[in-house]
């Protein structure tokens, strides 16, 4: 576990060119709510979040299957939070703080 983020509770804006949600199209320039970090979330890294929504969103946004966002691939720097009622999972270099 990691020590709560700094900015667990504040709504950010997501940048520009994040991709495509699975339920909620384009994601960029949405409000975002920051709970905290991933592992403190869900209980572990997310690379480690076997079939959870919000990890396997992630994966396939940033992955092989879509682009990095400038956010390095295998990085815990993630940040779990929602947009609306849906749970998403953003680095840290994708957000507008």
């Amino acid at each position: 576990m990691r020590e709560k983020c700094k900015h667990a509770g504040k709504t950010v804006k997501i940048k520009n060119g994040v991709g495509k949600g699975l339920q909620v199209g384009d994601m960029s320039g949405m409000d975002f709510t920051i709970e905290d970090w991933c592992e403190n979330v869900i209980g572990c890294s997310w690379m480690d979040a076997n079939g959870h929504p919000a990890a396997l969103e992630y994966a396939v946004r940033t992955g092989v299957y879509g682009s990095n966002n400038g956010a390095p691939v295998f990085s815990n720097d993630v940040l779990y939070g929602k947009i609306g009622m849906l749970g998403h999972l953003f680095h840290v270099k994708e957000l507008i703080f």
